[in-house]
């Protein structure tokens, strides 16, 4: 039996990418509970076709979100060649929150994907994660970092100063909260 999806229609593949287009327009404005409906005719077309697409509001987030998790996890793989740890994994998270912080609702849907073996974000998520893995273990073997930090506990920490940094003025708040989070976790 054939698994392989065939190719979009010319239409068909348009369609798709308005429908993404504005899921990522209404995701910013609006955040990951913003109305499907709504969503559906900024792109021009109906519920129906979106609900083809996307059988589900997790499919269409995962699929907006897959492309950045790709890009995260290829940015963390990049930083393992940096000749400062702590710095490396520092600017992994920097570029990681200001995703989070792009869609709001996004933190909280990213605590619990991480720990929803169901939800489709979960392998992606979860491929991200076994990336960023490297530069927090490269960091602790440099000694520059405690040892007794886990990855699960700095994406979840990340997460809340995502959602932390949308409530400070200024458009450093979210580099503001790393300073300060990393003085604290390096090693002594």
């Amino acid at each position: 039996m054939d698994t392989e999806k065939k190719p979009l229609r010319a239409d068909a593949r348009r369609n798709y990418e308005r429908l993404l287009e504005e899921a990522r327009r209404a995701f910013a404005a609006h955040g990951v509970e913003a109305s499907l409906e709504e969503i559906a005719r900024r792109a021009g077309v109906g519920i129906g076709t979106l609900y083809r697409h996307f059988p589900t509001r997790e499919a269409l987030v995962e699929t907006v979100l897959r492309e950045g998790f790709d890009t995260q996890a290829e940015a963390a793989r990049e930083l393992l060649g940096s000749p400062e740890p702590v710095e490396a994994l520092k600017a992994w998270f920097a570029g990681m929150g200001e995703q989070s912080a792009r869609y709001r609702g996004l933190p909280e849907l990213m605590v619990d994907v991480l720990n929803d073996e169901t939800s489709p974000l979960y392998a992606s998520c979860h491929a991200m994660r076994d990336q960023v893995s490297q530069l927090v273990e490269r960091a602790k073997a440099s000694g520059e970092l405690r040892a007794d930090v886990t990855v699960h506990e700095l994406l979840v920490l990340l997460h809340a100063l995502s959602w932390a940094s949308e409530h400070l003025s200024g458009d450093k708040g979210l580099e503001r909260l790393l300073d300060l989070v990393f003085a604290g976790l390096r090693a002594s």
